[in-house]
């Protein structure tokens, strides 16, 4: 793998070619990545994967004329015939007065922030095989399980470099580590199936084997022997690991291209309160160790700390620089960028600040509802914000977890779920995206 100093010379070196045939402006972005991936399933070996790759992407402005381009083949003369052909498309494309380079004026100067994103550790595959059977073994080993999809663990590197033709380079890397398991309990037409994982960037924050595998387990055999529930209006309780689609659909309705478009459900939402006053959702893209962490976004711009819900308000929407022309207004270090294409808007590591009651007490006045622990299907409509999923979990009932429950729809509007939504105070950093426990009262339960 190339050092960050190689990616970021690659990039730069992509951009000049760029300019000197002819481009009025032009930004690269260069990512490369390695990974090792082992698996097992009932106690054997059942795989070791070992991937390597690299893409390079250019786009280049001529004019109000725009063209991207991406390739795999790092090779000299493939990449002098990515920028004559990129610029050739630039050059019949149509006229977008909103296109272009983000305001130099607003570029990252300086050193990058250090975030803590890289382990030095690289475990063998040896290593690996190891943890992904002691997962399995674990998860197994809990009374009621049946039957093994694998355990599996991994361990990567990745890279990525941004070099603009008006000034900004900048390159940094990450590690990844995790574990896994996936587990059936019961038999025949009563089987069940769940699973359990654990992700970090530093090997020493990741959790034991065989502790991801016995979450697996009991995950699994709880489900077992699940009974029908009468439709209905009824609280729902979510469990943390399906809660943070809720604000998912919020980001999707704040991005500067779907507000451009006039696509959102919060079109009219701008500094109105949405959630209670006591809700505050967080964007970090600082985060030491935060697995979507970032030093500068996807047009060389610097991020920060945000909260994009401030005591309950909509506080702005998220910005990369072609919307944020459309509108009128600033990009805010938002921009998000892949290998070819135009840049987006996205968030980083995003959370939920927690409430004052535990999961307990959220669940304590619960005469009959549901605790949520699978969303299915993707049954969200972004423009009106209507909501229709297919859902599992648990009845509760009498402040009480009780059987559980699948096949059944659970229905609202995310405007009425997000004014109605209550915190516990039981927030743990374990995704890229993380809230407590949360409850929603007054959502529509059609039962199976």
């Amino acid at each position: 793998m190339l050092s960050l100093e190689e990616a970021q010379s690659r990039a730069q070196d992509l951009v000049t070619a760029a300019r000197r045939a002819g481009a009025d402006a032009a930004d690269a972005i260069y990512a490369c990545n390695a990974s090792t991936n082992v698996s097992v399933r009932l106690g054997a070996l059942e795989d070791v994967e070992r991937s390597e790759g690299e893409e390079i992407g250019l786009r280049v402005f001529i004019g109000s004329r725009s063209a991207s381009i991406s390739a795999s083949d790092m090779n000299p003369a493939t990449l002098a015939t990515l920028v004559d052909r990129c610029i050739a498309m630039a050059g019949q494309a149509p006229e977008d007065p909103y296109a272009g380079l983000a305001p130099e004026d607003r570029l990252l100067k300086g050193a990058l922030p250090e975030l803590d994103l890289t382990d030095p550790f690289e475990p063998e595959p040896a290593e690996l095989r190891a943890r992904a059977l002691l997962a399995e073994e674990a998860a197994r080993a809990v009374p009621g399980v049946t039957n093994s999809e694998g355990g599996g663990a991994a361990t990567g590197r990745s890279q990525m470099a941004l070099a603009t033709s008006h000034g900004f380079a900048g390159a940094y890397a990450g590690t990844s580590h995790s574990t896994w398991a996936s587990v059936l309990a019961g038999t025949g037409a009563d089987m069940q199936r769940d699973h359990a994982s654990h992700s970090v960037r530093h090997i020493a924050d990741l959790d034991e084997a065989d502790a991801v595998g016995t979450r697996a387990g009991q995950r699994a055999v709880a489900r077992l022997n699940p009974v029908k529930v009468g439709s209905g209006v009824m609280p729902l309780i979510f469990d943390p690991r399906i809660g943070s689609s809720l604000v998912g659909h919020l980001i999707g309705g704040m991005v500067g291209p779907a507000i451009a478009r006039r696509s959102s459900f919060l079109l009219e939402s701008l500094g109105e309160a949405l959630f209670d006053s006591a809700i505050t959702i967080i964007d970090d893209p600082l985060r030491l160790r935060g697995l979507r962490s970032r030093p500068f976004d996807g047009e060389g711009l610097p991020v920060e700390r945000r909260a994009l819900i401030d005591r309950g308000v909509l506080t702005g929407w998220l910005m990369d620089s072609a919307s944020a022309r459309q509108l009128g207004l600033e990009p805010t270090g938002h921009a998000s960028r892949g290998g070819s294409g135009a840049p987006g808007a996205g968030v980083t590591n995003v959370h939920m600040e927690p409430g004052a009651l535990s999961p307990g007490e959220l669940m304590a006045g619960v005469k009959r509802g549901l605790y949520i622990t699978e969303l299915i299907g993707m049954g969200v409509n972004g423009v009106t914000g209507d909501y229709s999923r297919g859902a599992a979990g648990f009845l509760i009932e009498n402040g009480e977890l009780g059987q559980p429950v699948s096949e059944i729809t659970i229905a609202s509007n995310l405007n009425d779920m997000f004014r109605a939504l209550v915190p516990a105070n039981d927030l743990a950093f374990r995704y890229g995206m993380n809230v407590p426990t949360i409850r929603v009262d007054g959502m529509t339960v059609a039962g199976g």
